[in-house]
């Protein structure tokens, strides 16, 4: 009976956060999602009443594609669009016009349009739009005097409609990545707090745990990238946010130190998990600097989230890290296994990482750290 109540209120939980979490998703959306229901109305608009087509099926659609709900790079979608639906319409009509429609045509149309739009470039978007476009005018839209030209005018009136869009109700090119960034810092932050209590207290369920958090935010990285190349677009294609450039390149060049700080945390986790199933004991000194590491990352997270003109966490940030680096010297791994020795490195190139987050360069957070080889002309300290 206890199990049973145990697992209804696991199963309430589980339902609980799954809400919650498609809550998430939805409000994040909300923007993308209104783009392109505007975009798609006003693509058929412009392009029945204003063009005079009677069934521009073509305009939007390439504005719900050009826009997309994932926020990524739009204009370069657009592109990929037009070139795709130009492609497949014209492929369908000169094939259906002289062949007909039946099974062969349409697996010839959809192979010839793949083939030319793979051949053109090989993105996924030109080679998809290119197939669809072709079967539906080899299906549902039979060929007709114009009727490929008029097609290819409404891929453009969408696609151009979509941009517009963007532009006109665009998306905040900066908050997104913040946000994404400020997650993947918690989510390290605590994987590395709860790794040095496993290696306390020699629990390697812990430390396999806090691996497992660290290596499911893979996907929030790509999604950081991919919010970062929207938000490059946005930045130059809308005028509200046109001042945000500053912000933005300062976000932007915290990617590549925060994916390597978040790679060189795996190797760390994995290599702990190691050390702890081998009953190596790591120095209780080693062991305190993870821990504060782990703690010291809130102070970045808060700085992600900050304002623009609040300087005082990235500050903070700076400082707590350097006084990790002082700490981290060989002298924790003296007489240590290979696994001692790995994690001490990682643990080093982690804070060379995330010092570079805080706006260092990279060649001065390395010199912040303990040189690992005595210099043999300096005679070592009595």
């Amino acid at each position: 009976m206890i199990g049973l109540n145990y697992r209804v209120v696991d199963a309430r939980a589980s339902g609980i956060t799954r809400l919650r979490n498609s809550w998430t998703r939805l409000r994040r959306s909300a923007l993308p999602i209104l783009q392109c229901a505007l975009g798609a109305a006003l693509a058929w608009f412009v392009a029945h009443s204003i063009v005079g087509h009677p069934q521009p099926f073509f305009a939007p659609t390439a504005a719900v594609v050009s826009i997309g709900v994932a926020f990524g790079a739009r204009v370069r979608r657009s592109v990929e669009l037009l070139v795709g639906v130009t492609v497949g319409i014209g492929i369908g009509d000169l094939f259906i016009s002289r062949a007909g429609t039946g099974v062969w045509q349409i697996a010839l149309v959809v192979a010839v349009a793949m083939a030319a739009a793979v051949f053109l470039d090989g993105g996924s978007i030109i080679t998809m739009q290119a197939a669809g476009s072709a079967v539906l005018v080899a299906t549902l839209l039979p060929p007709s005097a114009g009727g490929g030209f008029s097609r290819m005018i409404d891929a453009l009136v969408g696609g151009l409609v979509g941009v517009v869009v963007v532009a006109a109700i665009p998306l905040h090119p900066v908050r997104r990545a913040r946000v994404q960034a400020a997650e993947v810092l918690a989510v390290m932050g605590r994987s590395l707090t709860d790794c040095a209590d496993g290696l306390l207290e020699q629990d390697a369920e812990k430390v396999r745990i806090a691996l497992t958090a660290v290596r499911a935010t893979q996907p929030k990285i790509d999604s950081l990238r991919s919010a970062l190349e929207g938000g490059r677009e946005i930045s130059r294609i809308s005028p509200l946010y046109w001042n945000s450039r500053p912000r933005f390149e300062a976000i932007k060049a915290t990617a590549d130190p925060l994916d390597n700080a978040i790679r060189n945390t795996r190797v760390l986790l994995r290599r702990s998990l190691t050390l702890v199933q081998d009953d190596e004991i790591l120095d209780p000194r080693l062991i305190d600097a993870m821990e504060r590491l782990g703690r010291s990352i809130d102070v970045l997270r808060r700085m992600m989230l900050a304002d623009p003109g609040e300087q005082p966490d990235q500050a903070e940030a700076a400082r707590v890290l350097r006084s990790i680096a002082k700490e981290a010297r060989p002298e924790l791994v003296v007489g240590a296994g290979l696994s001692a020795h790995v994690v001490f490195a990682q643990l080093r190139s982690i804070l060379v990482d995330l010092m570079q987050v805080c706006g260092l360069q990279r060649i001065s957070a390395m010199a912040l750290l303990p040189p690992t080889v005595r210099n043999p002309y300096v005679p070592p300290e009595q």
